[in-house]
């Protein structure tokens, strides 16, 4: 089936096509490890090339994948592709309980160049086995590895290889890869070429060998608490390849393993019961009295409220001691001190008025030393001010007193003028001019 829709922008048009194919069948094992690679060479040919003839064709293609009618994939199945120039991988461990059902999964390629999509779905037939669930199983992490690395085919059978030869079983078959990522781990940082890390689950039809328990001993339970490797004599069987954290090694024997029943209540069909028509209320109801929750809400806080207010406003005006009573509670003595200080100080204020005080220099009038026209301070609007000095007159200044000084040495005399002044109350003379009498 081929679709089509075409898109005007800017003026061009862009046609983008979908392809669907026929449905591909797989044939998994339950609990077997399924891997399924999503090849990007398969989904070429279903684009249109490069427009320069000659160029390698490596357009960038991404992958979805999503159980038929649904948005998602099955809680089983994984997907994983690192780079649009990579290959996809569907991967995971389907159960006994999905025998016999029919999984169909749809897978959607995008090429990100061209906006083209092609699709085909993949059609996974679960198969039961008479050796599931293989009784000892066993869950090695691999430090060195990523999962889509431990997903290849090649890397698989060496480290299968591996175990067999230190395990030494009939049947032996991976169950399940689980990234650390998925376990909680850290992304790793990109330095020194660090992996993620995979977890591979492998199950055998024998006891564990004496090598893989080796782990359980004190001695080495000792070493895996402090963070030390413990010493595992079999460890140079997977060196060479796979770096094997043997403190988070998993031996389980399921014929030792407990059940635990959950009793879970039956879900039903999710269908309602039948409970007839509906039938709405009747419009006699009553309708609801909210007078006790105005009482509740406003009434009550209002009512304390306003008692407070009142408490408030007699204390603070009815309660009040007035002049009157505090001078009745006075004594007598403390009262007549009181009188005389403020008597005196009215006094004092108002014979400061009537003193005579030295205006400030800045206020005094100023004088042309040519001329010796005097200027008032306040000038009218039609005086000339551009010659004005800014050299104040010391002639005519009130309350100054000329002493003459006469000189340690010879007849020369010293005219010193002096300027009576008060401070604070203090009279003060200060010298403001200084003549020599040569």
């Amino acid at each position: 089936m081929l679709a089509a829709a075409v898109t005007v922008l800017l003026g061009t048009v862009v046609t983008i096509l979908s392809r669907s194919h026929a449905d591909r069948n797989v044939y998994p094992s339950a609990g077997v490890l399924f891997v399924h690679v999503l090849e990007r060479e398969h989904f070429k040919g279903e684009f249109p090339p490069y427009p320069k003839s000659g160029d390698a064709s490596n357009d960038p293609i991404t992958f979805n994948t999503n159980l038929k009618g649904f948005p998602d994939r099955p809680g089983w199945l994984r997907y994983i592709q690192r780079t649009p120039h990579g290959d996809g991988v569907l991967y995971g461990s389907p159960t006994a309980e999905h025998v016999g059902k029919p999984t169909v999964i749809e897978i959607t390629a995008y090429n990100r160049r061209t906006f083209e999509t092609a699709r085909h779905n993949l059609v996974i037939n679960i198969m039961a086995t008479e050796e599931f669930p293989l009784p000892y199983q066993a869950e090695f992490y691999i430090k060195n590895m990523n999962v889509e690395e431990m997903l290849a085919s090649e890397v698989l059978g060496d480290f299968l290889g591996a175990v067999k030869n230190v395990w030494q079983p009939e049947r032996l078959n991976a169950i399940n890869i689980t990234s650390a990522l998925d376990r909680g781990g850290r992304v790793p940082l990109p330095i020194n070429n660090l992996k993620e890390g995979v977890y591979v689950m492998v199950g055998a039809d024998v006891p564990f060998s004496s090598c893989l328990r080796e782990v359980e001993n004190p001695r080495n339970q000792l070493r895996c608490s402090q963070e030390m490797e413990p010493d595992i004599s079999c460890d140079k069987k997977f060196r060479a390849q796979f770096h094997i954290d043997w403190c988070k090694i998993s031996l389980v024997d399921i014929n030792k393993v407990v059940p635990v029943y959950v009793s879970r209540p039956d879900p039903g069909t999710g269908i309602l019961p039948e409970f007839g028509e509906y039938n709405p209320p009747s419009e006699s109801l009553k309708s609801p009295d909210y007078f006790s929750d105005f009482l509740v809400t406003l009434a009550i806080p209002s009512a304390v409220a306003l008692v407070l207010f009142f408490i408030l406003g007699y204390t603070m005006c009815c309660r009040r001691e007035g002049v009157e009573k505090r001078n009745m509670q006075t004594p007598a003595i403390q009262l007549v001190h009181h009188s005389a200080i403020q008597k005196s100080t009215k006094e004092l204020r108002g014979m400061s008025k009537n003193r005579e005080i030295s205006w400030p220099l800045s206020t005094l009038p100023v004088f042309n030393p040519v001329s010796g026209e005097v200027v008032p301070p306040i000038h009218p609007d039609n005086y000339e001010t551009t010659s004005m000095p800014l050299m104040q007159t010391q002639a005519n200044l009130q309350n100054q007193i000329t002493i003459p000084q006469q000189r340690p040495s010879g007849d020369n005399y010293v005219m010193s003028t002096f300027r009576r002044l008060e401070v604070n109350g203090i009279p003060e003379e200060r010298k403001v001019a200084e003549a020599l009498n040569l």
